[in-house]
């Protein structure tokens, strides 16, 4: 991910060590990028908002994570919202989209009696993250049922049961200022294992990392969504009695890999015969699913790819 050295405080990755707990963490500040991403659909609002605590955990996982490709997170439920998807490349290129059924969600929200959960929108089904740096490479996947109120729960919940790591995290997503645009922020804080690299740690380690719960959990949403509010400022007004450390901050931009090459590579791989059916439309309309950008194939076009 690029790397950041101005006083930027928007569309960033923070991260930052406790040392004296053996303790590391991200804090994630989105401003422009997450209001571009959701704003590209005309997303119901509580649609939208969900998918901006996707897209804003994916961004703090991946945070946590060394690996040079594309870092997934996608949700499969029963619930109004069907499907999302959220990545986040090594480069820092962010992307999300979500799938809903309108009278589903029309139906849900006429029964919820105060926030929209998980439960209740998303229903039963499964959080999923995959690691994906090539062709060449394994894959790597994990895959938990979906529990928790939130999905910043339901990711907690990934990680005791199938990772065994301590982390919290906490994750916040709302509308902002005059213009109402949208903005996000999130936290991570893990324990770091004996092998990495930390001296004896204290007698008090465990009241340690419960009191850096603690003091994440008091960082109000507000705060976390901030633009007036430098992040090595926020982490300095939550933990500097125990010596908080930060370091460069990582880049992030709201930016689709779709391409009208990348469509044409798609629609050559289609058989003759489905090529020649798309030419009795005269015109065929592919629309990505992420940035709603709309590529156009006339007939001259489908002529070249059956040709190619």
């Amino acid at each position: 991910m690029t790397v950041i050295r101005e006083s930027r405080t928007d569309d960033l990755i923070q991260p930052f060590q406790i040392d004296r707990f053996a303790l590391r963490g991200r804090l994630v500040r989105l401003g422009p990028m997450i209001d571009r991403i959701l704003s590209q659909h005309t997303y119901p609002e509580p649609v939208a908002a969900m998918l901006g605590e996707a897209v804003t955990l994916a961004v703090v996982l991946a945070g946590a994570l060394k690996y040079d490709g594309i870092f997934t997170l996608q949700t499969k439920g029963d619930g109004p919202i069907r499907l999302m998807v959220a990545d986040v490349s090594t480069e820092g290129a962010v992307r999300g989209y979500a799938q809903y059924d309108e009278a589903e969600l029309e139906a849900a929200l006429a029964e919820i009696r105060g926030a929209p959960s998980v439960p209740r929108l998303v229903g039963a089904g499964y959080i999923a993250f995959t690691v994906d740096q090539g062709e060449h490479t394994e894959r790597y996947q994990g895959i938990v049922e979906l529990t928790g109120t939130t999905l910043a729960e339901c990711a907690m919940h990934y990680f005791r049961q199938s990772e065994q790591v301590q982390a919290g995290i906490k994750v916040s997503v709302g509308r902002a200022g005059r213009e109402g645009t949208w903005r996000a922020g999130g936290m991570m804080i893990q324990r770091v294992p004996p092998e990495g690299g930390y001296g004896p740690l204290p007698d008090d380690v465990e009241d340690g990392w419960r009191r850096a719960m603690v003091l994440m959990s008091s960082a109000t949403s507000e705060e976390l969504v901030d633009p007036d509010l430098p992040p090595h400022r926020l982490l300095f007004r939550l933990f500097h009695e125990d010596g908080v450390r930060v370091y460069d901050t990582h880049g992030l931009e709201a930016r689709c890999r779709c391409s009208r090459e990348r469509i044409e590579r798609i629609l050559r791989a289609f058989p003759a015969d489905e090529i020649d059916d798309m030419k009795k439309e005269r015109v065929v309309t592919v629309t990505c699913e992420f940035c709603n950008t709309r590529y156009v194939f006339d007939e001259a076009d489908l002529d070249r790819l059956g040709e190619a």
